[in-house]
């Protein structure tokens, strides 16, 4: 089962701006396991979803926490349906 924790909050650097940003636990990993993934920094990854935050809706933006969590649940689906593209057939998967 899942441990259950209250938010944690960091300090990140966004275009040279510094903000605090409050997620749990298994997202702070999370976010750190995709920013290896992609060979970025966190705070370069957490920036580029910060952009397509503002991107998607300029006028009235989802709050930063709001939009990593969002980001963090699409990646994971794209990470499942790629596993599950590549299974081989033959293994019942």
């Amino acid at each position: 089962m899942p441990r259950i924790a209250p938010p944690a909050k960091r300090s990140v650097t966004i275009a040279g701006h510094e903000t605090s940003i409050s997620l749990e636990p298994i997202f702070w990993e999370a976010l750190v396991e995709a920013a290896n993934r992609r060979g970025l920094p966190v705070n370069a990854l957490i920036a580029q979803i910060d952009l397509m935050r503002y991107e998607a809706d300029g006028l009235n933006p989802a709050n930063l926490a709001s939009a990593i969590r969002q980001w963090l649940y699409l990646d994971a689906l794209s990470i499942s349906e790629t596993a599950d593209t590549n299974a081989d057939p033959s293994s019942g998967a």
